[in-house]
């Protein structure tokens, strides 16, 4: 297996590799968590975009967003991995690429992340700490985490 990632601004983003990352973020986010939600709202324009690749097959992809769009530090979002490429250890090569990248475009500076409850551990696990009470966001619990 072959790892390969690149980080593109919304602009630098081919219509093909435009068309697959939100085709992969409506497929997970929408469809298999049945969530119906405005996944389009305004920010991709003004962030940055990791497209991680298995072979050449489009594995995840992450939102890099500069500190003043979502919250007073940078951030993180749309974090997703695909179906058929679960179980590979990804989500750990697929945030530390995410987290190098913020650092490479922003400088480095503490990141937070609205993360799913229920992968709390999983984020804890790469630097994040809990931050508040965790709350509903589309009908799925979530705490806001920071990564000092």
């Amino acid at each position: 297996m072959t790892f390969s990632h690149s980080i593109k601004s919304f602009d630098e983003l081919t219509n093909h590799e435009l068309y697959n990352m939100l085709r992969l973020r409506s497929d997970v986010f929408v469809v298999e968590q049945n969530c119906p939600y405005l996944d389009l709202d305004n920010k991709d324009q003004k962030s940055f975009h990791l497209l991680y690749y298995v072979d050449n097959d489009l594995a995840g992809v992450t939102r890099l967003l500069p500190s003043g769009l979502s919250y007073n530090e940078i951030s993180i979002g749309r974090v997703v991995i695909a179906r058929t490429h679960r179980g590979l250890g990804l989500g750990v090569k697929l945030m530390e690429a995410t987290i190098a990248g913020c650092e490479e475009k922003f400088g480095k500076a503490p990141i937070r992340i609205s993360a799913q409850y229920h992968l709390s551990k999983f984020y804890q696990s790469l630097g994040f700490k809990e931050q508040g009470e965790a709350y509903d966001e589309d009908g799925i619990p979530h705490i806001e985490m920071l990564r000092a």
